[in-house]
């Protein structure tokens, strides 16, 4: 059996757009989980991905007040097929961060976070894998909003990158002068 995950984090709504991109929602409907690793900023989001996934795992960020903090945890936990994961905004420079992260958490296999709105992915030695999905919604100094499609496979886990298109960016038909 497969299951899919849609990772999402620093969100932000409605101070950094006004509403996820029609693509995520596509994917929020596909998903069997969807992971997301906070900064919602209000509960509008919240409230609305609970009612349209299937299943969602989530943290509360930073910027989140207490309306959100006291419905999220900061650090969420599950068990999808055999991979033992986390879910939490900050986890520090990104320096060092394997090693700190595998022994904060050591019984994890797959840490999602958010807070920098950069793109990660990468393993500590010891086979702890990172992942940072970005925003799907302010991709501050990176060149596209994006957000992440992990199919999880018994132990095995897989990681697409999706970039969304520009915001405001217009494409005209036809030939190019």
């Amino acid at each position: 059996m497969t299951t899919s995950l849609l990772l999402l984090a620093d969100t932000h709504l409605p101070l950094r757009a006004k509403a996820l991109p029609d693509e995520v929602w596509a994917a929020v409907e596909a998903a069997d989980l969807v992971v997301h690793a906070g900064d919602w900023v209000n509960e509008d989001l919240l409230d609305e991905l609970e009612e349209r996934s299937r299943a969602m795992l989530a943290c509360w960020g930073n910027n989140d007040g207490p309306a959100l903090r006291a419905r999220l945890p900061e650090v969420a936990r599950a068990v999808v097929e055999d991979v033992r994961i986390a879910v939490v905004h900050e986890t520090g420079a990104a320096r060092g961060r394997e090693a700190r992260m595998a022994e904060a958490y050591p019984e994890t296999d797959l840490l999602v976070f958010g807070h920098s709105h950069i793109p990660w992915d990468t393993a500590a030695p010891g086979g702890l894998r990172l992942l940072n999905p970005g925003s799907p919604t302010d991709r501050r100094r990176q060149p596209f909003c994006t957000y992440m499609v992990v199919t999880v496979d018994g132990r095995k886990v897989e990681a697409d990158l999706r970039r969304l298109p520009l915001r405001g960016l217009r494409v005209q038909a036809g030939p190019v002068p």
